[in-house]
């Protein structure tokens, strides 16, 4: 079992390592970082949607921003599409699942925003139909994807694809890429160092 813990540890790191040594991937996470910082700069928010862990993952980068990440400072306007279980079950009733996110966007997306858009395959048909809600509105969108990086990699303004084909490491990264995001919007916006 110890053995299998350290594999697991190691399989981890590993994937850390290819981003961190991928010199155009780590120049994508910082150009969104940046992008979010101009958006927020613009009075205009950042929107966020997953299913399963991607849902948990929109969620905790969302509620970084609105909360804190590393110093107190004014909250950050950010939204997680996956929290309103009444817009998700009617959206989902009346129009079908795949539909949950891009209705969503369609009434409270505006021009300006940025909506980042993640799925370990990249092909997550409600993320898909979101990102054409997105881009009829003039809304930037982002890909956090792994893989080949599937559909939402070919749609995306961005697409940060995770050099991985095992679940679980994408969503470790992901979830590295988001607190890094969040690290570098608090910090440039209103300065301060990490507590």
């Amino acid at each position: 079992m110890r053995g299998y813990i350290e594999e697991q540890i190691r399989a981890s790191y590993e994937t850390k390592r290819r981003i961190a040594e991928n010199a155009e991937l780590v120049g994508l996470i910082e150009a969104v970082a940046q992008r979010c910082v101009a958006v927020y700069r613009s009075g205009r928010k950042t929107l966020l949607a997953g299913n399963g862990g991607s849902a948990a993952d929109a969620q905790h980068i969302a509620a970084e921003l609105v909360g804190r990440y590393g110093f107190d400072r004014p909250s950050i306007p950010s939204v997680a599409l996956t929290v309103d279980t009444s817009a998700l079950t009617a959206i989902g009733n009346d129009y079908g699942y795949d539909h949950i996110f891009s209705r969503q966007l369609e009434g409270m997306g505006q021009e300006g925003d940025l909506f980042i858009g993640i799925s370990t395959s990249g092909n997550s048909a409600n993320i898909i139909r979101a990102f054409e809600s997105a881009k009829a509105k003039g809304i930037t969108t982002v890909a956090l994807t792994g893989r080949d990086g599937g559909a939402m990699a070919r749609m995306a303004d961005y697409a940060v694809v995770v050099p991985s084909d095992a679940t679980p490491r994408i969503q470790e990264s992901h979830i590295l890429i988001g607190h890094i995001w969040c690290d570098i919007i608090e910090r440039e916006l209103f300065g301060g160092t990490r507590a």
